[in-house]
């Protein structure tokens, strides 16, 4: 659909004359496929003053100047390779005639700034911020799908993975094999790196399998996502093995699950960020964990698997329909282990039903 990224490039456009930059140089890779659907490794975006150009370093496959299909968006291969192509966007900026380029200072590096500044010394150049990554918060209904198939992999990765034995296997081994069933479901690859713990590893965030085993009478916590046309979605659950749960596991898993019940309830268009983060936060903090809770407690998903916005105490904005977040609250116990449980979902109004949860692998405490 080339209107779509001629739609997200006229925005853009927009957004730059208002602050006075005629053109502008997009290096980020998300902010690039976002706003072209799809460009080649290394590849930058100048919107110019007369075209717009997708610009990447040559290969033998790739002719210069060849058209792209999208409408009005043109590739220039570098003719010779080991060039910088936001260094060559700089110059052909230049040469039609820009006199200020708007580039993303929060992703160049300074010596890639300075050598913009160097090929190009007429150019007025300045930072077009987070624009491109405010653009991409309120997704589309062909992004939503995206994710929402992403869901579907991944819950039927996990599901298949509860009905095999689990006891006397290693993390590593349960998080290579849901990461191949990402694959084999359809997925492009994972969107996060798959998170396996057991026993005292259980509910720490971001937790890198090992060798131990899974035993009996253990919590096991998997975090997982998939990849779906580019766009990333995750959800997370905890578990026990073996037997029936012990009064602690019981007791700590419904508290999770009534915070992150919390957070998802939150979730209408017009709430603060970080009310969102507050109704979640507070019922982990009136039952006395206040310590070694995560900075947030939940985030935007897309293109990359964190992005804006954060559901943060300290987060400034409002949710509007449209945007997917995460809802992760957790509790690791030094020694003993945790619960996470973690979500995604699409903010809707309640007058469409509410949030509408993308991941539906069941979030009763299955003893497995």
């Amino acid at each position: 659909m080339p209107e779509v990224y001629e739609t997200r490039r006229a925005r853009l456009r927009e957004r730059c004359n208002a602050s006075g930059s005629a053109s502008a140089l997009i290096s980020r890779p998300a902010n690039v496929r976002y706003l072209t659907g799809g460009a080649p490794h290394g590849a930058v975006l100048l919107l110019g003053r007369t075209e717009d150009l997708l610009v990447y370093g040559a290969t033998l496959d790739t002719p210069a100047d060849e058209p792209r299909a999208d409408g009005g968006l043109r590739v220039h291969a570098l003719p010779s390779p080991g060039g910088d192509p936001a260094v060559a966007a700089a110059d052909l900026a230049a040469a039609q005639g820009a006199e200020s380029l708007a580039v993303e200072e929060h992703h160049l590096t300074v010596g890639r700034h300075r050598a913009i500044g160097s090929v190009a010394p007429g150019l007025r150049l300045a930072d077009v911020g987070g624009a491109v990554e405010q653009l991409r918060v309120i997704k589309d209904q062909e992004e939503i799908s995206c994710l929402r198939i992403g869901a579907e992999i991944a819950d039927q990765a996990l599901g298949e993975l509860l009905e095999s034995i689990l006891v006397g296997r290693t993390e590593r081994h349960l998080a290579l094999e849901l990461e191949r069933r990402l694959v084999d479901h359809g997925a492009d690859g994972p969107a996060l790196r798959t998170s396996v713990g057991t026993g005292p590893h259980s509910g720490r965030r971001g937790h890198r399998p090992t060798d131990r085993r899974v035993e009996e009478g253990d919590f096991l916590s998997v975090c997982l996502g998939a990849t779906y046309r580019g766009y990333r979605c995750e959800i997370g659950r905890t578990f026990v093995i073996g037997t029936s749960p012990a009064d602690w596991q019981i007791e700590l898993y419904d508290l999770v699950f009534a915070s992150q019940r919390a957070g998802r309830e939150a979730l209408v268009p017009g709430a603060a960020y970080r009310d969102v983060d507050h109704a979640a936060r507070q019922v982990l903090d009136s039952a006395g964990y206040t310590e070694g809770l995560p900075e947030s407690t939940g985030h935007g998903v897309g293109l990359e698997i964190d992005e804006e916005p954060q559901l943060a105490p300290a987060a400034m904005g409002k949710l509007d329909a449209c945007v997917p977040v995460t809802v992760e609250p957790g509790v690791h116990l030094p020694g003993r282990g945790g619960v996470r449980i973690d979500d995604t979902l699409v903010v809707r109004p309640e007058a469409d039903g509410g949030p509408e949860l993308l991941t539906i692998t069941t979030k009763e405490l299955l003893a497995l």
